[in-house]
């Protein structure tokens, strides 16, 4: 079976680039899929058990000594909110404490049911800025998205990891059709080199022939990816990986291992094609503006075509802990997307 990527046009790398390559090694870029993270189908509403797990698996694959010393992890999170005095987060601090920090991750969060809802109600992904709808709606959706990101950032900081949101409009990103136009890095570059964890999201941005679109995680995760060549990339859903039809489907086979080759040509390594279905399905949500799962794997094919694996998994499972320490065994359920050039991570 044969599927095929496009891959965009390759853009200069910047002076930002090449002074982290100097100082820094970005390990891993995760995603966390919306639909992990959230209730998908309820506006505005935190899938706060599996965001708990999953920080602390973030934390605990960042620095798996935190995990091992079994000591107290000291939080960043210091709202008012919480009821206890700054002082008294403070005074936990010491010039021995320890911070998940350096720890080479970037993190990218979808919306989920965060933005979706107010970007397709008002036509924000199809342009038309000049609409007094799709204006408001704009603001809507980027009050939405940077509000789940703080949330977000919140939950990493109480795990102890130094995480600092990062939003793409403010950064000056911007798309041209829809495609990445201008993509400044360089927050994302200094917060690394500067021991923090950069937290960017899907965002609302200008985008220089419609007016306005969306852009998605898995778009920014991609792009990144070109630019910082992590060890490996994870994709958590809220699925075990990509299926040969909707996961919802009792005949559904997870597609464990796929391979792309320079042309961009997918074949399906495991199980063997025969059994599974010649067209993959996909589906998407009506209110997803980005395309869901689609967009997905195809950005993670381009991704794996520069010889980056590309670990797609369910969120807060052993498997996902073991995709974010790049462990993965024959015994690891979730989809693989890989060079054929290179060998399968199975063993």
């Amino acid at each position: 079976m044969e599927f095929r990527s496009e891959s965009p046009n390759s853009m200069d790398v910047p002076s930002s680039i090449q002074a982290l390559a100097q100082h820094k090694h970005v390990r891993c870029i995760v995603k966390l899929g919306g639909a992990a993270i959230t209730c998908k189908n309820e506006l505005e509403r935190i899938n706060e058990e599996s965001l708990v797990v999953v920080c602390s698996q973030l934390r605990e694959a960042m620095n798996p000594e935190t995990v091992e010393s079994q000591g107290k992890v000291l939080g960043m999170d210091w709202s008012r909110r919480l009821g206890a005095s700054i002082d008294s987060f403070a005074d936990d601090f010491d010039v021995d404490s320890t911070l998940v920090s350096d720890s080479g991750f970037i993190i990218v969060h979808g919306a989920g049911s965060f933005g979706h809802f107010q970007a397709s109600r008002t036509g924000v992904n199809k342009g038309g800025l000049h609409l007094p709808l799709v204006k408001a709606g704009f603001v809507a959706t980027r009050i939405s998205v940077t509000s789940l990101n703080l949330e977000i950032v919140r939950a990493l900081a109480r795990e102890g990891i130094t995480a600092v949101g990062i939003s793409p409009f403010a950064c000056g990103w911007s798309t041209q059709g829809r495609n990445i136009a201008c993509a400044d890095v360089s927050q994302i570059t200094k917060a690394l080199c500067a021991g923090f964890v950069p937290v960017l999201h899907g965002d609302a941005v200008i985008d220089h022939s419609q007016g306005c679109t969306i852009l998605s995680g898995d778009v920014i995760i991609r792009h990144l990816a070109q630019l910082l060549l992590p060890e490996y990339v994870v994709f958590l859903t809220d699925v075990l990986g990509v299926y040969d039809r909707p996961p919802t489907n009792p005949n559904a086979k997870l597609l464990r291992e796929i391979t792309v080759d320079e042309e961009g040509n997918w074949s399906i390594i495991k199980p063997a094609p025969g059994d599974v279905e010649k067209q993959v399905e996909i589906t998407v949500a009506s209110h997803d503006t980005t395309g869901g799962m689609e967009t997905k794997i195809l950005e993670a094919a381009v991704i794996a075509k520069l010889g980056i694996n590309v670990y797609i998994t369910k969120a807060g499972t052993e498997h996902s802990l073991r995709a974010l320490k790049g462990e993965i065994t024959d015994d690891w359920l979730g989809t693989v997307i890989r060079s054929s050039k290179k060998l399968s991570p199975y063993t």
